[in-house]
C-alpha cells in the first residue's frame, strides 16, 4: 500500500494546481467559493466578438424600426449610411482586425435593409465576415423569394392578422412570448401592414426555419413571416412582414429579433413596466355638466347656466371604494400608487369614513405626496381673461407663487401623513396640476421659486406631464419624472360622463360636439358614441395606448384620479384589459413590472448616463473564449447588460482560475439581465456558457 507521500507524488497536475489555487483562496479569505474551470492550453482563443451591431441604413421603416428596439433597450451600434456617398467602403479591414494576436470581429450582428444592401466586393466582405466569426443579419423587411431561401405563398394586407412564435423562434430568442400574436390594425379604413406569406423553398445544404408565421386575414394560406435562412456557412433572420417601430406587433416582438442577432450576449436592458397613479386622493374633483358641456366648479359660467346648476355635487372616493381598491390590488398582484392630499381629509372633518378606510389599509398602498391642498404653484392666475394668463404686478413683471407657499404645501403634507402613520417616500412629489413646472402657452418657465423650494423640503423627484415633457430634466437638485395622462378624465365617475365628454371633445360641432377635433391637426373627429361606447371604443382605445406603453420598455407611470374609482370605478376596465392582453402574450417568467415612484426615476436616470456614455464609446465590451468582459474607460456609471440563463459572475481570477460570484443579475424572460456599477476605469467579467 502506497503512503500518502507517494500518492501525493503521483498526483496529476491539474490536482496539484487546484490545491495550490485552494491554499491561496483561502490565505485570500475566498476559500468554499467554487471554482470555474481553467483554460487549458486546447482552449487557447481564437475569437473575439465586439458587443456592438452594425446598422446599414437606407432610411426605410423596417431599419427604423430595429434602430427603435436597438435604442429602448440601449444596445450598442454604429449605422453606415448607404445613400451617403461619402460613407466608408464595407470592406474586410471595416468589419475585422487583430487585437494582441486574436482576431476580432467589431460587430457582434449586422442589420440590413435586405438581402441585396450591397453588392459587389462589399457584399463579398460582408458575407466572408460573417462566416469566419459566425456573425448574423437581419434583412429588416424583403419579398419572400429564392435570394432568401423562399417562394411567396401569399402577399397581400395582413392588417389583424393571425401571429403564431414557433417553438424554433421560442428556443432562438422570442421565448419571453407565448406565442399568439396579431398584426395591429387600428383603422380598419387604412391599410397598414403589407406582407408576404413565404413557404421554404431552398437548395441543397441550406435550410429555411420559421420564427414567427403568419395566417392571411380571413384564414386559409399560412406561411413564414420571419424565419432563418441558413446557408453558404451564415444565418439570415428574413423578415417579410412590413412594420414600425409604433405598431404594437413591432414592439412585441422586438426585443427577440436582438436577441436572436446578439445570440442573447449584448449590453443593454429591457422591461415591461406599469404603474398608475391615482391623483387627488383625499380631495373632491369637480364633476362633469352633461347637460351644459363643462365642468361644475371649474369652468361653467353661474352668469350663462341655470341658478338650480348643482355646483356641489363633487365626486370623492367611499370607504367601499377602498375597499374595491384593496381587492382589486390583491387580485391582479399590481399597486396602484396612492396620490393624497392631506387638506381634503382634514376638511372633509375628524369622523371622515374615506380617511379611516385607507389608514386602516395603509399598509396595502404606496403613498406620494400631492401637495396639502391642490394649489395652482406656478404664476398667480389672473381668470379675468379666457384662456387665463399669468397675472403680473405694477411694473409688467410675472406675480410667482413664493417659496415660502410652495414650502409649506410640500412640508404640511409629509408632517399629516407622519401624523396618520402613512409611510411616505419624502423624495418624492407630484404638484397640482404638475404645476410650477411650464405650461404653455401662459408659462414658457418653471415658477423660479420651485426649485429652491424642492431642494429645502430634499424633494428628489417631481412628477412631470409626458403629453408635454417627455424626457426627464433637473430643477434644482430635483429631478422631473415623466408620466403618461390616461384619457379617462378627472371630472367623471360614471360611464355616462365620460361618454358625454369624451363626445364633447371629439366630435364636430355638426355632431353636436365642441369641434375641437376639427380645429385640431393632432386630433380626428368621430361619430358619436352610444351607450356602449365606453366598453366597446374607449377601453379597448385607451387600453391599446398604455399596452403600448408598457411593452415599449417605457418606465413612465401613467396617472388617473380618485374620481375614476368612485361611483362606476370606471378605471378599472381599463386596467385590465391592459394586464389581460399582457398576460396572453407574455409568458409568466416575463412579468410585468410595477415600480414605485422613485424606481421609475433610476431608470430614466440611468438611461439617460447610458445614452451619454453609448455616445462617448465609454465602453469596452467583447466576448472571448466564452467570457464576457466590460470595461469603463470613464466615470463611474451603471451599465446594463443581458445574457443567457446560464451566465455567472466572475469575481476573481487566481493563478488561472476563475472565481465564480454566482448567478449574474436578475431572471427576466428567459435571460438574466441587471444594471452593474462599474467605478472609473473598472472591469466586469461574465462567464456565458450555453
Amino acid at each position: 500500500m502506497k503512503s500518502s507521500r507517494t500518492r501525493a507524488k503521483t498526483m496529476s497536475g491539474s490536482s496539484k494546481s487546484r490545491i495550490v489555487v485552494a491554499g491561496a483562496l483561502a490565505l485570500l479569505g475566498l476559500a468554499g467559493i467554487a471554482l470555474a474551470r481553467p483554460a487549458l492550453a486546447a482552449d487557447a482563443p481564437k475569437q473575439r466578438i465586439d458587443l456592438r451591431a452594425l446598422v446599414l441604413d437606407d432610411a426605410s421603416t423596417g431599419v427604423d424600426t430595429l434602430r427603435a428596439q436597438l435604442d429602448r433597450e440601449g444596445v450598442p451600434y454604429d449605422v453606415l449610411n448607404l445613400a451617403d456617398g461619402g460613407r466608408p467602403a464595407i470592406t474586410a479591414a471595416y468589419l475585422a482586425d487583430s487585437v494582441s494576436g486574436v482576431r476580432r470581429a467589431k460587430y457582434q450582428g449586422v442589420i440590413v435593409p435586405n438581402e441585396n444592401a450591397v453588392t459587389g466586393a462589399e457584399a463579398t466582405a460582408l458575407a466572408d465576415f460573417e462566416r469566419e466569426f459566425g456573425i448574423r443579419q437581419i434583412d429588416a423587411y424583403t419579398f419572400a423569394g429564392a435570394n432568401v431561401g423562399l417562394t411567396n405563398a401569399w402577399s397581400g394586407v395582413l392588417d389583424g392578422a393571425a401571429l403564431q412564435v414557433t417553438d424554433a423562434g421560442k428556443a432562438a430568442g422570442f421565448g419571453y412570448l407565448k406565442g399568439a400574436l396579431t398584426v395591429d390594425d387600428r383603422d380598419a379604413g387604412v391599410s397598414e401592414s403589407f406582407g408576404y406569406l413565404g413557404a421554404a423553398a431552398v437548395a441543397a445544404g441550406a435550410t429555411f426555419t420559421p420564427m414567427v408565421t403568419g395566417t392571411k386575414p380571413g384564414g386559409g394560406t399560412s406561411g413564414s413571416l420571419m424565419g432563418v435562412y441558413t446557408h453558404d456557412g451564415r444565418e439570415e433572420l428574413v423578415v417579410t412582414l412590413a412594420a414600425n417601430r409604433y405598431q404594437t406587433h413591432a414592439l412585441e416582438l422586438g426585443h427577440g429579433l436582438i436577441t436572436w442577432l446578439t445570440r442573447g450576449v449584448h449590453l443593454g436592458y429591457t422591461r415591461n413596466y406599469f404603474s398608475v397613479h391615482v391623483d387627488d386622493v383625499f380631495l373632491p374633483d369637480d364633476r362633469w355638466d352633461t347637460v351644459h358641456n363643462c365642468t361644475v366648479g371649474d369652468d361653467c359660467n353661474p352668469q350663462r347656466d341655470p341658478a338650480t346648476l348643482p355646483y356641489n355635487q363633487t365626486i370623492r372616493m367611499t370607504k367601499d371604494d377602498v375597499d374595491a381598491l384593496v381587492a382589486w390590488q390583491n387580485a391582479r398582484g399590481v399597486k396602484l400608487d396612492v396620490v393624497f392630499n392631506g387638506g381634503g381629509s382634514v376638511e372633509a372633518g375628524a369622523g371622515d369614513p374615506l380617511t379611516a378606510a385607507v389608514v386602516a389599509a395603509k399598509s396595502q398602498f404606496r403613498f406620494i405626496n400631492h401637495t396639502y391642498e391642490h394649489p395652482y404653484l406656478g404664476c398667480v392666475q389672473d381668470f379675468t381673461v379666457t384662456p387665463w394668463k399669468c397675472a403680473t404686478d405694477a411694473a409688467g413683471q410675472t406675480r410667482w407663487v413664493s417659496q415660502a407657499d410652495i414650502t409649506a404645501q410640500i412640508k404640511q403634507n409629509v408632517d399629516w401623513a407622519k401624523g396618520k402613520g402613512l409611510t411616505l417616500d419624502a423624495s418624492e412629489l407630484v404638484t397640482g396640476e404638475h404645476s410650477g413646472l411650464k405650461t404653455l402657452p401662459q408659462m414658457p418657465n418653471d415658477n423660479p421659486n420651485l426649485a429652491p423650494a424642492l431642494n429645502a423640503n430634499g424633494v428628489k423627484y417631481v412628477a412631470s406631464d409626458a403629453s408635454r415633457e417627455q424626457t426627464a430634466r433637473p430643477v434644482g437638485n430635483a429631478t422631473t419624472v415623466p408620466r403618461y395622462p390616461m384619457n379617462i378624465y378627472y371630472n367623471v365617475a360614471t360611464v355616462a360622463e365620460e361618454v358625454d365628454e369624451y363626445n364633447w371633445l371629439y366630435t364636430s360641432t355638426a355632431d353636436g360636439g365642441s369641434g375641437i377635433c376639427a380645429n385640431n391637426p393632432l386630433s380626428t373627429c368621430i361619430s358619436p358614441l352610444g351607450a356602449s361606447g365606453y366598453a366597446n371604443y374607449i377601453v379597448p382605445l385607451e387600453s391599446r395606448i398604455a399596452y403600448d406603453h408598457v411593452v415599449s420598455a417605457s418606465p413612465a407611470p401613467h396617472y388617473a384620479h380618485q374620481s375614476n374609482l368612485a361611483e362606476d370605478r370606471i378605471l378599472y376596465p381599463v386596467l385590465d384589459a391592459v394586464l389581460a392582453r399582457y398576460r396572453a402574450t407574455y409568458t409568466t417568467a416575463t412579468p410585468v413590472v410595477n415600480p414605485k415612484f422613485a424606481e421609475s426615476a433610476l431608470q430614466n436616470r440611468r438611461q439617460a448616463a447610458w445614452t451619454a456614455a453609448l455616445q462617448s464609446r465609454q465602453i469596452e465590451a467583447y466576448l472571448l473564449d466564452g467570457k464576457v468582459t466590460v470595461t469603463n474607460k470613464g466615470n463611474a456609471l451603471d451599465v446594463p447588460m443581458t445574457m443567457p440563463s446560464s451566465t455567472t459572475l466572475i469575481s476573481a481570477s487566481v493563478l488561472g482560475i476563475e472565481v465564480s460570484g454566482g448567478p449574474f443579475g436578475e431572471p427576466y424572460g428567459g435571460e438574466r439581465s441587471a444594471w452593474r456599477s462599474l467605478g472609473k476605469s473598472g472591469q466586469q467579467q461574465l462567464r456565458v456558457t450555453s
